[in-house]
Order: C-alpha cells, then sequence, then structure tokens
C-alpha cells in the first residue's frame, strides 16, 4: 500500500465529464449527479484503511450537504481484478451496508480518474454550481483510524462554504490515502 496526498487545488478548473454505471442500476453522468449549489466528486474504494476510516462521518456529512444543495458522487476507479474486495458486487454491499445517500459507480477503464488527476483514495474534488473546482483537501483529521470526535470537518465547511457562495476555502490541507490502484502497475 503506497500512501499518498492530493495535489494543490487547481481553482476554476472545470470538472471532467462522465458517464459511469452505479450500484443503483442507473448510469451516471456529471450533470445527473450535480446539485443545485454544487458537487462532491469522490474517489474512493472498499479496501482502502483510510476510506474505512472516515466512512461512517461520510455519510453523515454528505446526507447532511444535501441540504445546502450539495450532491455527491462516489467513484470507484481501482483494478479489481487485483483488488477483490473492491469488485461491483462488493460495492453493492458497502453501499447497502452504510446506505450511501449517494451515487457509488464505478470507472472500469480508469479513463475518469486520469482525467480528474485522481491519485488516492480518498481524493475529493468539490465543485461550485457552475462546475468549477474549488476543493481539493482532506476530509478532516483522520488516516488510518478515525480521528476523534469534535475535529474540524474539513470537507463539510469547505462545501457549506462553495454552496453559499461559489468558492472555496484559499487554505486547504491535502488528501491523504492509498495510491489508485491502476491496471497493468
Amino acid at each position: 500500500m503506497v500512501s499518498l496526498t492530493t495535489p494543490v487545488c487547481d481553482f476554476g478548473r472545470k470538472a471532467p465529464g462522465f458517464s459511469l454505471p452505479g450500484v443503483d442500476g442507473k448510469v451516471w453522468t456529471l450533470a445527473d449527479a450535480m446539485g443545485p449549489n454544487g458537487l462532491l466528486a469522490m474517489f474512493i474504494c472498499n479496501h482502502c484503511p483510510y476510506v474505512k476510516a472516515i466512512r461512517p462521518r461520510l455519510v453523515r456529512d454528505l446526507a447532511e450537504l444535501r441540504q445546502y444543495g450539495i450532491h455527491a458522487i462516489a467513484i470507484m476507479s481501482n483494478d479489481p481484478a487485483e483488488y477483490p474486495e473492491d469488485s461491483f458486487d462488493n460495492m453493492k454491499k458497502v453501499a447497502a451496508e452504510f446506505d450511501f445517500p449517494f451515487p457509488y459507480v464505478i470507472d472500469e477503464t480508469q479513463q475518469v480518474a486520469k482525467a480528474y488527476g485522481a491519485v488516492c483514495t480518498p481524493d475529493f474534488f468539490g465543485f461550485n454550481h457552475d462546475f468549477e473546482l474549488q476543493y481539493r483537501g482532506r476530509f478532516d483529521e483522520s488516516r488510518k483510524e478515525t480521528a476523534p470526535e469534535g475535529v474540524r470537518r474539513d470537507l463539510f465547511e469547505a462545501m457549506k462554504e462553495i454552496a453559499a457562495t461559489g468558492r472555496g476555502p484559499a487554505g486547504q490541507i491535502p488528501s491523504m490515502g492509498c495510491s489508485i490502484k491502476w491496471k497493468g502497475e
């Protein structure tokens, strides 16, 4: 497992489009996923300890962000041939177990992860309603272990700011996680 951090936010970069199959049986596009005030596109998977450490809080925060007009989509880009825990069937199980309040889709070709420049799981891309990147930071202080209760909710606060103003915070702390498991590597 290689641990990586995300690059600095490239403010204003337009969200790349996609059309990906979800565990709900629907094919999701960027436009379908967008909320009235923005979208959080996140690259996650099932097996990564960094994702597992935040999953319950992620579900809580993203359910709460819907009231601010922020929607989310979770994209799984790992190679499930090498990481069976990340298979489509297991994605369905995890989405049901944690009652994901957002679509969970698979990027089988890994082209969407490459278009976004995703490097790790979790990797967060917060866009305003004009599809402009405003956040590329961490969820909170959690790493492989869940941070204590009461820590600053970096992602939640940033997405609330984007919903209210269309702009993300100038200061952002990079996300950290497991490297994306690229095919053929």
